[in-house]
């Protein structure tokens, strides 16, 4: 009962949480947007014309390669720690360029997820993959 209270006060505690904490969220929104991902990397394979929108005018081809490189293969990194902040940044970006561009003329709630896993990939941007991550192993330090 004691842990469940402990509000992370203490100070030796504190990285084992935040590392247990990193990896559960990387594991999770990783895993979400992957979800994502996996439909879109279908449509690169499938035959005909590639209907996917073109909001930042580089054509549809390269918009959809862009974003199924940020929604599978930076997830699968983010999922194992490997070279976590530089796979948050085009994560980031896909996730703003959907909120504030794609979805611009929506209503919020079509903004809003986009907009929650933005302050996710911020977070694994400033904190870093954690203890329990290849990063980790590679550099062998802890990344929090």
């Amino acid at each position: 009962m004691k842990k469940i209270l402990n509000l992370g006060l203490n100070p030796g505690n504190h990285s084992e949480s935040v590392s247990w904490a990193l990896l559960l969220l990387r594991l999770t929104v990783g895993g979400l947007m992957l979800t994502h991902g996996y439909g879109k990397l279908l449509m690169l394979f499938s035959e005909g014309p590639i209907q996917f929108p073109d909001p930042i005018g580089i054509g549809t081809s390269l918009s959809l390669i862009l974003t199924v490189f940020a929604e599978v293969f930076c997830s699968l990194f983010l999922i194992f720690g490997l070279a976590s902040r530089a796979a948050a940044i085009p994560l980031l970006i896909t996730m703003w360029v959907a909120a504030l561009i794609v979805h611009a003329p929506d209503a919020f709630s079509r903004k809003e997820l986009p907009l929650l896993y933005s302050a996710v990939y911020i977070a694994i941007l400033l904190i870093g993959s954690g203890k329990y991550s290849i990063d980790n192993i590679l550099f062998k330090k802890v990344n929090h």
